[in-house]
This record gives structure tokens, C-alpha cells and sequence, in this order.
């Protein structure tokens, strides 16, 4: 019997491959989150920020104008290379890159008085040890602000969500509701404000070609879209091409 990779090898392996394509998403590159990441980054100017599970950079990008040095860390050697790429070409020379598990940051207890993180931690193995070790390098004068898709509180809508997204994205992990977020972070050490929420729709055709999802997955997808019960449909405003809307969450966390 083949042997399958562990989480974090397919993790690498799901996004290696499609670094540039995230350092180019129009859907990643800009949004409210990532508006109000940098206007607390401008606010706090912190001396060392970390970018913990960086993707395609653009938090990085967003917050080196206003730190001293920015660590770009993520499990993708790709996703490291593409994101140091478009530092140079955008002559940001304070941003630094680092591979490493969220789970065990490659770092001394209280380095980092900014830390953030913006649509990683739903691939997270163990989003309690990543939210540990977050707190962990956090200075105690520090702030820590997360930004992800959440999932809705009612089981039904739930259940959808969480199955679209792993048939999109096998390295999908889960979306977490708002509070399980609040949860989460009491439990790592954190004092966790009130979740901002938000709503953001995902175009279908985009969404998938960015993950390189399987004509199998995709056909799976649009059977379940097909068959949802019109409550679910109404909540997740299903459209005719297979777009839709999600939740969406930012929330700051004082150590």
C-alpha cells in the first residue's frame, strides 16, 4: 500500500505549485482585513512583525511600511520564494522569510511585537498549538490580529461549508466559527476582542481554477450546490454559475 504524506507535506505539495497564483489574487491581495491589519500595524509601528502562515505575502507587504523587520513565515519553500520575488520588485527590504510549522515556530519566546495571520490558520493541523506558540512569541506589549473564513454557528450551514471546501481543497482543515475563535485564543493564553465580521462572495470559476481542483471535485461540488436545502442556498446566496457568499471574521488579541 502507497504511503499518503502527512498533513503538512500536503499541505506544502497543495500550495507550492500555486505560489504566484496567490501573489496575484486579486482576492488576496486586498480586502477590508487586510485594510484593517495595516492600519493597526501603522498605529502600533512594531519593531519585529511576524506574517505567521504568509501564503502570498500581502499581509507582509501591507505591514513592512510601518515595521522595522518583517518575518514572512509559511510551510511552502514556493510560497517563500514568490513572496521574497515580489519584496524585492516592490523594494521592501525589511521583509525576512522563514519556513517552519505553525505548530512549532522557529523562534525565541517574546521576538515578535506584531503578529498576524490571514487565511491560513483553516489549514492549520492543530489550530490550539499554533495559537499557542503564537502567543508564545508574542512580546507582552504585543498585539496579535487573525483574519480567516468562519463558519456559521448553525450545524446545517456548517456541515455545507466544510464539505465544499475540502472537495475544493483536500488540504482544507476546517473553517472555525467565531466562537470557537474566541475559545481558541482564551485558551492559548490570549484576551481576544469581539470578532468583526463580514461578508465576502467567491466567484466559482476563479476559486477553483486558483486551487487547480479536479473536474471530478468540481462536478462533486456543483451536485452538492444542486441539492442544497433552500435555506442553505438562500444563507450562502448560491448563484446560478456556482458563486456564493461566506463569513468571514477579523479579531484582535491582546497577550
Amino acid at each position: 500500500m502507497t504511503l499518503k504524506p502527512t498533513h503538512d507535506l500536503h499541505v506544502t505539495s497543495q500550495f507550492g505549485p500555486r505560489a504566484a497564483s496567490y501573489v496575484t489574487s486579486a482576492v488576496h491581495a486586498s480586502g477590508e482585513d487586510l485594510t484593517e491589519i495595516a492600519v493597526l500595524a501603522e498605529q502600533r509601528k512594531p519593531q519585529r512583525a511576524l506574517d505567521l502562515g504568509c501564503g502570498g505575502g500581502h499581509v507582509s507587504f501591507h505591514v513592512a511600511p510601518f515595521a522595522g523587520e518583517v518575518t514572512a513565515y509559511d510551510l511552502s519553500a514556493g510560497m517563500l520564494s514568490a513572496v521574497k520575488a515580489e519584496a524585492v520588485k516592490r523594494r521592501l527590504n525589511n521583509i525576512i522569510t522563514r519556513r517552519g510549522s505553525v505548530e512549532r515556530i522557529d523562534s525565541d519566546d517574546a521576538r515578535y511585537d506584531f503578529v498576524a495571520s490571514r487565511y491560513s490558520a483553516h489549514h492549520w493541523h492543530n489550530i490550539a498549538a499554533g495559537l499557542s506558540e503564537a502567543r508564545r512569541v508574542l512580546t507582552p506589549n504585543g498585539i496579535a490580529i487573525f483574519a480567516d473564513a468562519v463558519a456559521p454557528e448553525v450545524p446545517l450551514l456548517d456541515t455545507h461549508l466544510q464539505a465544499i471546501e475540502l472537495l475544493r481543497d483536500s488540504s482544507h482543515v476546517r473553517d472555525y466559527a467565531p466562537s470557537e475563535w474566541v475559545e481558541f485564543l482564551k485558551a492559548a493564553g490570549f484576551k481576544p476582542g469581539a470578532p468583526k465580521l463580514r461578508r465576502i462572495r467567491m466567484e466559482f470559476a476563479s476559486w477553483v481554477t486558483r486551487m487547480a481542483t479536479p473536474e471530478v471535485n468540481i462536478k462533486a461540488i456543483r451536485a452538492l450546490q444542486s441539492t442544497m436545502p433552500r435555506d442553505v442556498a438562500d444563507y450562502f446566496e448560491l448563484e446560478a454559475d456556482g458563486s456564493f457568499t461566506i463569513d468571514a471574521m477579523t479579531i484582535e488579541a491582546a497577550p
